[in-house]
């Protein structure tokens, strides 16, 4: 009897469970492992954390993806380190040997060793973090509305460090919640004292795209009335007040972290293949050094001569990515394997209604047509006919009423250590 090649993906982002998706119902033995047990559609966190839809929308559980699956099994736990040497790799609850080991462990914010800022502020890299910035934001306006006061300066500063696709996102949503939205929550409330605060290390936002995105996406911001602050870098958050490497400060009990993301590494690979917290690899996504270990999406690391520098940590070179290696995986022989390059496909960012830029190969344009281009796209990218609906249905109502019913505060009970 022929004994099946035994493959185990670290992973179930955008590059995972696109190599998963290429190898089912094949001649493999696939098991994906994933410290949670969903995938998860990163674009949209941000509408998450303003309530405009729910969690359960981008969100699709491993288990229904892979009902059907004849060889695909999916575990649920925390990898913690791989031994190369004995084809195993060692998690918090078990352990796992491979034929072929691919990482896709994707990324995590990157707050530079600062730990301090680490704990107080919020990232956004995980439903977990969406839904905690949506609690803390709705909460901070429940508890004021009680004082009947206006409180310290940082209750109505909401801070938002990078001025990338999310930083901007996360602005021009947060805007358009304070004019439409939280004046009906809470009448009796003066919004003009809330702030919302852009702070960028670049001189404009949005800095990887053309000139004239960056152009719109600033004067967009400025419409919607977020105060953006470029060429500023953080230095420090002590739960109060931001620091920065000017010397101004801003105050602030709301402050979401949008800087930059690094790798999720797991131990036991050599140090020397590690290049900016990401594995450098060969074209076929092959780990430097290992025969049969790999890397895909946002953790590889790849020098092509298009991209000396490795290719950008989006979501194209993770899914692209994930669909090449599944196919070499799935040829007779490794010299028929294809090499791997990012054809750029464009980028695109909305900094709310009617208002979005969007920069394709041979063509850029901006304003409500790129508005509704970035709508179409990112809804056909959602993997459920259902989710799919409820999203689009959630989009309608809210673009019609400019408002939604989805501001609920979720917060988990904390169980008393010692209840028995």
């Amino acid at each position: 009897m022929e004994t099946r090649e035994k493959i185990v993906i670290i992973g179930g982002g955008f590059a995972g469970l696109q190599l998963a998706k290429s190898l089912n119902n094949r001649r493999k033995k696939v098991i994906v492992i994933d410290r949670v047990n969903h995938h998860m559609f990163q674009p949209l966190f941000y509408q998450v954390a303003c309530g405009r839809i729910e969690p359960s929308n981008i969100s699709f559980p491993f288990r229904k993806i892979f009902q059907r699956s004849r060889n695909i099994q999916y575990r649920m736990t925390d990898v913690q380190k791989i031994l190369p040497e004995q084809n195993k790799i060692i998690t918090e609850d078990a352990e796992f040997t491979y034929d072929k080991l691919v990482i896709a462990t994707g990324c995590k914010t990157n707050f530079f060793g600062n730990s301090k800022m680490e704990g107080l502020t919020f990232g956004m890299k995980n439903t977990q973090e969406a839904i905690a910035i949506r609690n803390h934001v709705l909460l901070t306006f429940e508890r004021l509305i009680i004082e009947r006061k206006r409180s310290d300066d940082g209750n109505w500063n909401i801070v938002i460090v990078g001025s990338g696709p999310t930083g901007v996102e996360l602005a021009g949503a947060f805007s358009e919640m304070k004019k439409d939205i939280l004046p009906r929550d809470y009448p009796h409330m003066n919004f003009e004292n809330l702030n919302i605060i852009l702070v960028s290390s670049t001189l404009t936002p949005l800095s990887v795209m053309s000139e004239d995105s960056q152009k719109m996406s600033e004067k967009y911001l400025k419409e919607l009335g977020v105060r953006f602050m470029s060429d500023e870098f953080v230095t420090d958050y002590d739960g109060d007040r931001v620091y920065m490497k000017s010397g101004k400060t801003i105050p602030s009990n709301n402050v979401i972290w949008a800087a930059g993301v690094t790798g999720n590494i797991i131990d036991g690979l050599a140090p020397e293949i590690m290049v900016r917290n990401r594995y450098k690899t060969d074209r076929f996504n092959r780990i430097l050094g290992y025969e049969n270990i790999y890397a895909i999406g946002d953790i590889a690391y790849m020098e092509t001569p298009k991209y000396p520098q490795a290719h950008p940590q989006v979501a194209n070179v993770a899914i692209n990515q994930g669909k090449n290696l599944g196919r070499n995986f799935l040829k007779k022989s490794e010299s028929e394997w294809q090499k791997y390059e990012y054809n750029d496909q464009g980028s695109m960012a909305t900094i709310g209604k009617h208002r979005a830029v969007v920069d394709l190969p041979n063509f850029k344009f901006q304003g409500f047509l790129a508005w509704y281009f970035w709508m179409f796209l990112h809804l056909m990218l959602i993997l459920s006919v259902r989710n799919k609906i409820a999203v689009f249905f959630n989009w309608m109502w809210s673009y019609v009423n400019k408002d939604s019913s989805l501001r609920l505060i979720i917060i988990p009970n904390k169980k008393n250590d010692t209840e028995q």
